[in-house]
């Protein structure tokens, strides 16, 4: 029986070879698309997985807020004197280990100089917390001496070819010599941090790299990622529960106010490691995180898709009822029972799918290297392949093909065989209205993407196009090094004598990176200081920041070199001055101030300027210029502004000057137009993909409309020929054809107007800055839609409205 019901499986799907080509194709789009939003999803949710330990470690994070309770800042990373008194406080932390990110640093073997940028201290005990594997060294001492260093093999080879790392030294920013105890390999991809070079995080106990005295007690370089080992299902709000009588313990009292409880101001929390990529959106991390939002985004996208290729199936199987209703007579004639004919019908759906899925498979391999120059990411066919995955791709086609399969088999088998067989069948009225509905959610699915696709670029124009209070443009920004305490005036008079170079300026921080420095503010009130409320971050700058950055001062001055007093001074922006409570700018300039300790006057207030991603609100903003013995430790940035004449002839000049000064330190720089435009890249994938899914959505949509129609016509024949042999003209034979079906897209449009509305304005939530949602954007999709149908029904229409109407009235 089973080889029958195949034989006239087959027989069909050559019968009614467009009608098969159209379900096949569309199936088999929609399930690559499907094969490919699953195979990133799989890699989204499997980071960290690869830790045998996962799911027993927890990185410790830690927040600030103020006396209203509201949280103004949160870190990944916690100060170092908390680890080991976590360790020391709960006997429940089986292991803890930490690792402290090193920035941008040379690193130099004989004449090799390169600057490594994925470089960690890491506690000795890192190897038993986490699956690194050591290829050579010993994995219980590799970093247990100062001074040593492990690293990748890539990174090995760039240094010492093919010759034997090990014991090698090497020389880090021209200050310390490490020995080379081991090599690991590289982390997987879905990995939430990738370093390429660990340190022994003993080397830090030396006064000249951090000290062991800061290390046992400071509380506040919060720069340190701190993880814990804890039991198998351990319950962690319990040990959540005693960090605030933990906080109090330890750490010295405030001394804004002595008399309030440290933990009022600040707490420390668990965070799962599997969870920190897609759910940890905190002010600092490792590196750049994903979205669980995006994945259940892409995810609904995949389910849409796939529904507008199973309505196609549909669609098309209850449109070709006539045309096989002889059929479906002759066999109950012959005793066929309608379970049988179910049976016949959902295997044909079922084998259409599994065809489907096996050249769906296929795409899916040859699409993956475009998606990943796309994404950025590194997905693999592989990840597929895991037994439960691969079950579930397997059982895939069988649920489609049910699903597809089983209102066509329980419609055309409910045909009664005496009306068929005297001619007197018609395809009923909710058969039709079923099918107009599913035409409706095909383009209201496909309209939704449409106008998601515009809204999403458009706030990416937005973002890119928008003033941001400064000036961007030809600004080359380079790691600040300490090589340059002592002769950094000359280095930057040396710059600035070129005409292709305006400014040069030191910075703690630069515009596109966070603003997370805060100390506590003071204002003038009387004759003393008072403390404030507000939070007010700040930015460590010299003389020449806000020239080079071209920040306008909208009361009193910029600082200056012709002010001996100016290192104590301050530069606030308006968003500081209205966070103190004064609208009037022009009222704080030559005020007393207060800031981290310093004491001075307000000299100038800057215009507001974005110097975060349009993300982020603009915030109250300080910048302090610290004394020149501290300028080092200050700073870490430098920011050079270019005329734009001749820029690599400008270039050419600085590393030649900076190789002068520098010889040790390779010349690496970037242009700050391009970091702002990495701070959107997420956004640029996204927006990217949904053209793609958008465009696809659509062109599976049309397929299924172009069988529909193609079918719909040739039921209309003899009408057709009829109309034309009473004087209809041809536009007006297609403009009748054409009419029901735009029907059906717009009706489509006005259910996924408000849709469309709903899901953008909520995605648009995440900006501070964003853009309104224009009302044009919607008719201008559902236009769009409107003219791809009728394009795909005209092809249909013309071509029954130009046949010769003899043919089709000569059996009349």
């Amino acid at each position: 029986m089973f080889k029958n019901y195949l034989k006239i499986t087959f027989r069909n799907l050559a019968k009614y070879k467009f009608i098969s080509f159209i379900n096949i194709f569309g199936l088999t789009v929609g399930l690559t698309c499907c094969l490919l939003i699953l195979t990133y999803i799989l890699h989204e949710t499997s980071y960290d997985r690869y830790n045998r330990q996962a799911s027993r470690i927890w990185r410790v994070t830690r927040s600030w807020n103020n006396k209203e309770g509201i949280v103004s800042l949160r870190l990944g990373a916690i100060a170092p004197a908390f680890g080991p008194l976590l360790l020391n406080d709960f006997p429940d932390i089986q292991k803890m280990t930490r690792v402290l990110p090193n920035g941008t640093s040379p690193v130099r073997y004989e004449d090799k100089i390169f600057n490594e940028k994925n470089l960690y201290f890491a506690d000795n005990n890192l190897f038993g917390v986490f699956d690194v594997n050591l290829i050579e060294g010993d994995r219980r001492n590799a970093l247990a001496d100062p001074f040593s260093i492990v690293m990748t093999r890539a990174v090995a080879r760039r240094y010492f070819g093919d010759a034997d790392p090990i014991n090698k030294v090497v020389r880090l920013n021209n200050q310390a010599n490490f020995k080379v105890t081991g090599i690991f390999d590289p982390l997987p991809s879905n990995s939430h941090f990738h370093p390429e070079i660990l340190l022994s995080f003993a080397t830090l106990n030396d006064s000249t790299i951090y000290g062991a005295k800061n290390l046992a007690n400071s509380f506040s370089n919060n720069a340190f990622f701190t993880y814990v080992l804890l039991p198998e299902n351990y319950p962690v709000h319990n040990m959540e529960a005693q960090f605030p009588a933990f906080l109090d313990r330890h750490m010295p009292p405030n001394q804004k106010d002595p008399t309030a409880k440290v933990s009022a101001g600040t707490r420390l929390y668990l965070q799962k490691l599997t969870d920190i990529h897609l759910r940890s959106h905190l002010d600092e991390e490792l590196e750049d995180n994903g979205d669980i939002t995006r994945v259940y985004i892409f995810g609904a996208i995949a389910l849409f898709i796939l529904l507008i290729a199973c309505i196609n199936y549909m669609n098309l199987s209850t449109a070709r009822s006539t045309l096989r209703a002889k059929e479906i007579g002759i066999r109950k004639v012959s005793g066929a029972q309608r379970q049988e004919i179910v049976f016949q019908f959902l295997s044909e759906s079922v084998l259409v799918s599994y065809i489907s899925v096996l050249l769906a498979a296929a795409l899916t391999w040859l699409s993956l290297p475009w998606i990943n120059d796309i994404t950025g990411l590194q997905l693999s066919i592989k990840s597929l392949l895991q037994p439960a995955v691969l079950i579930a791709v397997v059982l895939t086609p069988l649920v489609v093909g049910l699903l597809s399969g089983m209102y066509p088999a329980l419609f055309l088998s409910s045909f009664q065989p005496q009306q068929v067989l005297k001619g007197l069948f018609k395809a009923g009225g909710s058969s039709i209205s079923f099918r107009k509905a599913l035409v409706v959610v095909q383009f209201a699915v496909s309209i939704i993407l449409l106008i998601s696709t515009a809204i999403v670029f458009q706030q990416l124009h937005y973002m890119e196009t928008a003033s941001l209070g400064f000036s961007k443009d030809h600004v080359l920004v380079m790691s600040y090094n300490n090589g340059l305490d002592k002769s950094y005036e000359s280095f930057r008079t040396r710059l600035t004598h070129d005409p292709r170079i305006l400014e040069v300026s030191r910075s703690s921080r630069i515009p596109s990176g966070r603003l997370l420095d805060e100390s506590g503010a003071s204002t003038e009130s009387g004759d003393s200081l008072r403390p404030v409320t507000a939070d007010i971050k700040f930015v460590s700058v010299d003389h020449d920041f806000v020239a080079t950055y071209h920040i306008p001062i909208v009361a009193g001055r910029d600082y200056s070199r012709d002010y001996a007093t100016d290192s104590t001074n301050f530069l606030l922006n308006i968003a500081a001055a209205k966070a103190l409570g004064i609208n009037d700018p022009a009222k704080l300039v030559g005020r007393n101030f207060g800031y981290g300790g310093a004491k001075g006057k307000v000299i100038g207030i800057m215009g507001d300027f974005n110097f975060e991603s349009m993300h982020q609100q603009i915030v109250p903003l300080i910048l302090t210029m610290p004394n020149s013995h501290d300028a080092g430790n200050s700073f870490n940035n430098i920011s050079i502004r270019l005329s734009g004449n001749d820029v690599p002839g400008a270039l050419a000049a600085l590393e030649k000057t900076w190789k002068s000064y520098l010889p040790e330190v390779p010349f690496e720089y970037s242009f700050l137009d391009d970091k702002f435009d990495q701070l959107y890249r997420s956004e640029q994938k996204q927006g990217s993909l949904f053209t793609c899914f958008a465009g696809i959505a659509i062109f599976i949509a049309c397929l299924g409309l172009l069988g529909l129609s193609a079918f719909s016509i040739s039921q209309r024949v003899k009408e057709i020929g009829v109309r034309k042999v009473l004087g209809a003209s041809t536009g007006s034979i297609v403009s009748l054809l054409s009419r029901d079906f735009l029907k059906l897209v717009a009706i489509a449009a006005l259910i996924a107007f408000p849709v469309a509305w709903y899901t953008m304005h909520s995605w648009l939530g995440d900006f501070a800055y964003r853009i309104s949602i224009q009302w044009w954007v919607f008719l201008l999709a559902g236009i769009l839609a409107a003219v791809v149908a009728l394009i795909t029904i005209s092809f249909q229409a013309i071509r029954a409205a130009l046949a010769n109407p003899v043919k089709s009235l000569r059996s009349e």
